[in-house]
């Protein structure tokens, strides 16, 4: 074991892009896992660039020595098959223009809906279609796809029937939303991810709320005095007891999570 402690920590000290990397890589369908090695590689300095289906590969791949691009597999949803379909696609056609592009090379048969709207809420499109809102785009997911079957209908019969000429195919414009709050994003972010992946929604009020809570969440510890604490509160439980029913919050300030204990009195 200390051979082994040695070499990740050389690893992890000359090589940290590639270990975290790696490390990331993992455990890719534990949420949690990878939430505490995301936390640990910005904490050694690392950048974690975003998901994206023009740059990124299924696993978590290093960029730069301090630069780690997200992996697709990692995205809720996805699965390895699909994103051999996405990196298939895209290795043999350059990158992908836009979502309708998109939805037009993929094989829908592996790379479904769900699939789709799973990297929409994570920003994988965010640098193919920069000028929509990510509302937008999961809003024009359905046209896409359904757009992306018509032309494949079409090439088909053309393929039977033509004359020599080629259809034009029109392609259909966003479907207009409602553009999401930061908030909203970030809620929808979450659901793709599994955690707040390019901001906090605690970020709107931390300026605030430093007035009065000098404490971060993470800084706590065991103490007889009390403290102040403050978060958003991402998760709650109730359980009865003999005195009656008591919850258990979890509050999270962006810097960690903590469960608050509260008893059946103050929960009435």
């Amino acid at each position: 074991y200390a051979v082994v402690t040695y070499q990740t920590a050389w690893l992890k000290a000359h090589h940290c892009a590639a270990f975290m990397a790696a490390t990331l890589s993992s455990d890719m369908d534990n949420t949690d896992t990878v939430k505490i090695f995301y936390d640990d590689a910005r904490a050694n300095g690392l950048t974690i660039l975003p998901p994206d289906v023009n740059a990124s590969e299924y696993r978590f791949a290093p960029v730069s020595r301090s630069e780690v691009r997200y992996g697709l597999g990692a995205i809720k949803g996805t699965g390895e098959q699909a994103v051999n379909v996405i990196l298939d696609a895209r290795q043999r056609g350059g990158p992908f223009k836009d979502l309708f592009d998109f939805c037009t090379r993929v094989d829908k048969r592996l790379v479904n809906r769900r699939t789709i709207e799973a990297l929409v809420r994570a920003g994988a499109f965010d640098t193919l279609d920069s000028q929509c809102d990510r509302a937008e785009l999961l809003a024009s997911v359905g046209v896409a796809m359904e757009a992306a079957e018509q032309a494949a209908a079409n090439a088909h019969q053309g393929g039977l029937f033509d004359m020599g000429g080629q259809a034009e195919v029109v392609r259909p414009g966003y479907v207009k939303a409602k553009h999401w709050t930061e908030r909203q994003r970030l809620l929808e972010e979450k659901q793709a991810v599994g955690f707040f992946l390019s901001g906090h929604p605690f970020n709107e009020v931390r300026g605030v709320v430093s007035r009065f809570v000098r404490r971060r969440l993470a800084d706590i510890e065991p103490g007889k005095e009390l403290v102040l604490l403050a978060g958003m509160v991402v998760g709650t439980r109730t359980q009865m007891t003999r005195r009656g029913k008591m919850a258990f919050v979890t509050l999270d300030d962006g810097s960690a999570a903590q469960e608050v204990s509260v008893f059946n009195e103050v929960y009435d």
